[in-house]
């Protein structure tokens, strides 16, 4: 089986239902998992991506808030969730290809502005988030695995568009990448994206806040595609699709795609 999947935070499916229909019409990836819906299930537009040939969608949602989606081509079935941390929060799902391949579809806590979990806690909710998903791949040690999503970490330098001002902004302080990179070696996954583009600058998001993004070039790499290792090999054609950053009313993430040969 040979298959595109793409990773997306779309910031509100509701929202930005054209500029998915978009990326789903022009890129037409088999899987497209999407974060940040801020959506009940049933209120997400399902028939607007069948009628595209999305037939398959596996969701958790609550209102205004996080949400995951898994929109497929391809027969999938609902392989469950996990609430890290005790958060409440629709933050994972899991679907399951026919060729037994589990797709997990993460959307980690973004942590607040404040890097410390005394004064903070929604980053020592991102800590603890981080410390679960650890511990359940030291468990379950995932086999034929893929795992996306927006997890709200520039882990390496050069992720980040300043690593030296950045040490101490949330998302890329030595103790979020520390965890996150504990909880890629407990499941023994690959960075696809990085395996692919191994160097120089590469971001996903780039802030609102910035008059003119594109020139500035403040990004991070917050949205990752991991594989385990037995199945990363098969991995191929990484990207960040950046234009879509540029979109009308765009979201702030752009699309990370990737493809598999399994």
């Amino acid at each position: 089986m040979s298959f595109t999947l793409a990773t997306w935070n779309i910031n509100s499916v509701r929202l930005r239902a054209a500029l998915v229909s978009r990326l789903l019409t022009e890129e037409a990836p088999d899987i497209l998992c999407l974060q940040e819906c801020k959506s009940p299930v049933e209120k997400i537009p399902a028939e607007t991506f069948h009628a595209l040939g999305y037939t398959h969608m596996i969701a958790r949602g609550q209102k205004g808030y996080n949400g995951v989606a898994i929109l497929s081509k391809l027969p999938i079935e609902d392989a469950g969730d996990k609430d890290f941390a005790s958060l409440g929060h629709a933050r994972h799902v899991a679907g399951r290809l026919e060729n037994g391949v589990t797709i997990h579809n993460f959307y980690v806590p973004a942590g607040g502005d404040v890097p410390d979990r005394e004064r903070n806690v929604k980053f020592g909710q991102k800590l603890d988030y981080l410390t679960e998903m650890r511990d359940w791949f030291r468990a379950e040690r995932p086999e034929k695995a893929i795992l996306v999503g927006d997890l709200n970490i520039a882990p390496r330098e050069d992720d980040v568009w300043s690593h030296k001002q950045l040490l101490k902004v949330v998302s890329h302080t030595p103790i979020e990448v520390e965890h996150l990179g504990q909880a890629q070696e407990a499941g023994d996954w690959v960075d696809v994206t990085r395996a692919h583009i191994p160097e120089g600058q590469l971001y996903s998001w780039w802030s609102y806040r910035s008059p003119n993004w594109d020139a500035a070039d403040k990004g991070r790499r917050l949205d990752h595609i991991w594989a385990t290792a037995d199945i990363a090999g098969a991995a191929h054609s990484s990207r960040v699709l950046r234009a879509v950053r540029g979109w009308e009313q765009p979201s702030d993430h752009a699309p990370v795609f990737a493809s598999f040969d399994l």
